[in-house]
């Protein structure tokens, strides 16, 4: 008698009830130590009265005009960055996918240079369409490339695709900042991932791009369960691939362009963040992306926070510290029987 086939035990997940409460607890813990903490120490307490009650005093200075902002900063774009590296992998089942692999976040960042080093537009609503149109060339691009040849779009040959179409467009970005020495002082700041250097009124103009983003984000989720099935098994159950696609694309070029246009381009948030939430939720795609909302943020404020007490009383910029972090978790993911088998 044959021997029975091999199985395999399921994969124990942490109770939602469980781990949304303590993510959200996190959070909040991240948002005072953001306020808080710095080269100067606030307590606690004085920053939750200075947040009332604003008084004029040096201190009251640093709360509400610089850590306030780049901690609304830091919830806004690791959400955003969050929840498109989970879309991404969810519409290419590749768990590769992140907006910074894949050229979507240089796509963007040469819209942006293009448009305020060459055309002069400084303001957000000139140049923010620039980022959105740069991330979408660049994704259609990848995915031209990458799903060209026998085997189609597989995970090894997207991420060769996009590591090529990232260094064309960063290529394109310094000849553009060639042209225009003042632009590339500023660009040197912008390109590493940093929350600070933007005024706080720019997040206001953004915010709604992200908000529309994340309602089609929000709206494809269900639509990724099916589809992470094969796309034939999506048709049978009464799934729109084309559409799915299509709305799942316009979400991340928002979602991605925005956070870029934000803060520039902070690699590795879209792929270590869908991955723990994978871990956390199981394979429903609408868990993923609530808890890449989550995360997202709890990485992007972490990182700052670290960054500004490494190199006390200097600072080290987020993208900075989350690509340190982020590589050797890049470097498991592609090591893993998983993606090998791919």
């Amino acid at each position: 008698m044959p021997a029975p086939p091999p199985t395999t035990a399921p994969r124990r997940t942490i109770p939602h009830s469980a781990a949304l409460p303590a993510c959200l607890i996190v959070l909040v813990l991240l948002c005072a130590c953001s306020l808080a903490l710095g080269t100067k120490w606030i307590a606690p307490d004085r920053v939750f009265d200075l947040l009332l009650n604003p008084d004029g005093s040096e201190e009251s200075g640093i709360v509400r005009q610089m850590r306030l902002p780049r901690t609304e900063f830091g919830l806004v774009v690791g959400a955003a960055l969050g929840m498109a590296g989970a879309l991404m992998q969810g519409l290419t089942r590749n768990p590769l996918a992140d907006p910074g692999l894949l050229g979507v976040s240089a796509g963007a960042a040469l819209g942006v240079v293009v448009t305020t080093g060459l055309l002069g537009i400084t303001v957000v609503y000139g140049y923010v369409w620039f980022a959105f149109a740069g991330a979408l060339a660049a994704t259609a691009l990848v995915y031209a490339l990458g799903g060209a040849g026998r085997g189609g779009a597989t995970p090894a040959k997207l991420a060769l695709a996009g590591a090529a179409v990232s260094a064309l467009l960063q290529s394109l970005v310094f000849a553009v900042l060639l042209f225009d020495a003042a632009a590339l002082g500023d660009y040197r700041f912008w390109a590493v991932g940093s929350l600070t250097g933007q005024p706080a009124a720019i997040l206001a103009d953004v915010l709604p791009f992200l908000v529309v983003g994340a309602l089609l984000a929000a709206s494809t989720a269900p639509a990724l369960n099916s589809l992470a099935l094969g796309e034939g098994v999506a048709t049978a159950l009464g799934q729109r691939v084309g559409l799915v696609r299509l709305r799942g694309a316009a979400a991340v070029t928002l979602l991605a362009g925005g956070a870029v246009a934000l803060c520039g381009p902070i690699a590795f948030v879209g792929l270590v963040i869908p991955q723990l939430a994978r871990l956390l939720t199981g394979p429903d795609h609408r868990w993923i992306l609530a808890y890449s909302a989550l995360l997202g943020p709890i990485l992007v404020l972490a990182a700052d926070i670290a960054g500004r007490l490494i190199a006390r009383p200097d600072e080290l910029h987020v993208g900075i510290v989350v690509t340190a972090l982020g590589a050797p978790f890049f470097i498991a993911l592609v090591r893993s029987r998983r993606l090998r088998e791919l």
